[in-house]
């Protein structure tokens, strides 16, 4: 591996692999209760996680040898296809049903969650048009308004599914994409509005989108209730001091915070690592998303639009997906049903982001060594 090409960025690798890391251990210790009790196998969860990174790390080097021209060819049909199999979650006898949620596709022993894969087939998507459009966004509103309508019938039936979460982190990320894509201030703010009011409005008409609002306005007027989750996370917080109670003395995960090792692993890191534990996640996220930023403006800086985009879109979707399950977690945001990137357990969560961070480090690579970009990777 001594050819430059090969010299993937070492803040980028590190931070990667510490999170990733982190992750299989907090899942681990988060689930062994769990799942000792409900199928009398203590390392259920971590296993498959493992199982989940492995496969992930292999579809990630397979990722990171294609050329991204070739993704760039294939950007529309990928979005349609995703589209596709938001219709098909949705058709009874084929998407399977969990907790009044059609989410998965089942693929065998495992469900695919198909707005994870929409996530990154939506940047891919943006990032061609915004190579294809270059310098035509900042003179044109049709321009700007084009890419979405296709999204728009994605995010239709991800409410759908209901998965609203998923549909803002798209959203906010293609809009931000487009941003930086040339679209003026004025038509970002307009866009930006519409979305602030759409989102009152799914608020306002669904009942427990409301009832989830309130509660987490003031969890503990019902902490056995609609309060619960959130009050319980609370606790584990409290718990954590600067240093943790120790790894795998969790009192929470003893069946007192539901979805421990998936939406709130962040309350278990912080119980059980304390504050030191909480913000060093939280310093290695800071550091994947400012080299993920670095990578898409020296991508920029180099003429390739279509990389630089990808980089940007990447690193605000993750970023923005880290920021929310840490602060649903903290109490600062209402509950979601978004996982934390690279940690939470969840196969087609972190295969997919594992696949998504491959791009960026081929993004990085064609900027360094172009002429070599179109060799595919070898030992």
């Amino acid at each position: 591996m001594s050819d430059s090409s090969l010299q993937f960025d070492k803040s980028l690798l590190f931070a990667t692999g510490a999170l990733l890391f982190i992750g299989l251990v907090m899942v681990c210790s988060a689930s062994i209760t769990v799942a000792d009790s409900r199928l009398e196998q203590p390392l259920y969860f971590f296993i498959r996680q493992f199982a989940f990174a492995m496969v992930g790390l292999a579809v990630a080097w397979a990722f990171i040898s294609v050329r991204l021209a070739v993704w760039q060819r294939i950007a529309p049909q990928l979005l349609m296809a995703g589209v596709a199999m938001l219709i098909m979650v949705l058709i009874p006898g084929i998407g399977r049903e969990v907790n009044g949620s059609s989410r998965w596709l089942p693929l065998g022993p495992v469900n695919l969650q198909v707005a994870e894969l929409i996530k990154l087939f939506a940047i891919i998507y943006i990032a061609d048009y915004l190579q294809r459009h270059h310098g035509q966004l900042h003179v044109s509103f049709l321009k700007v308004l084009a890419p979405l309508t296709l999204l728009g019938v994605a995010a239709l039936l991800l409410l759908l599914q209901p998965d609203m979460g998923s549909m803002v982190v798209i959203m906010s990320t293609v809009l931000a994409m487009l941003f930086l894509g040339g679209a003026r201030l004025d038509v970002f703010a307009t866009l930006i509005g519409v979305m602030g009011m759409l989102f009152a409005m799914l608020v306002w008409i669904a009942p427990y989108r409301l009832e989830r609002l309130q509660s987490f306005m003031d969890p503990w007027a019902d902490p056995f209730g609609s309060g619960f989750q959130l009050t319980q996370a609370l606790i584990a917080f409290g718990r954590g001091d600067w240093f943790g109670v120790g790894l795998g003395s969790s009192m929470q995960k003893l069946f007192y915070l539901p979805e421990a090792h998936t939406d709130f692993l962040y309350s278990i890191i912080a119980e059980e690592l304390g504050l030191v534990g909480a913000l060093t996640v939280i310093v290695l996220f800071f550091v994947f998303i400012w080299r993920a930023l670095a990578i898409g403006r020296a991508a920029e800086q180099a003429g390739q639009v279509f990389g630089a985009q990808i980089a940007y879109g990447i690193g605000i979707w993750l970023g923005l997906q880290a920021c929310v399950n840490i602060g649903v977690n903290m109490g600062a945001l209402p509950t979601k049903g978004l996982t934390l990137p690279l940690m939470s357990y969840g196969g087609s969560s972190l295969v997919i982001v594992c696949a998504a961070i491959a791009l960026l480090f081929r993004v990085d690579m064609e900027t360094r060594v172009p002429e070599k970009a179109s060799a595919r990777i070898r030992r």
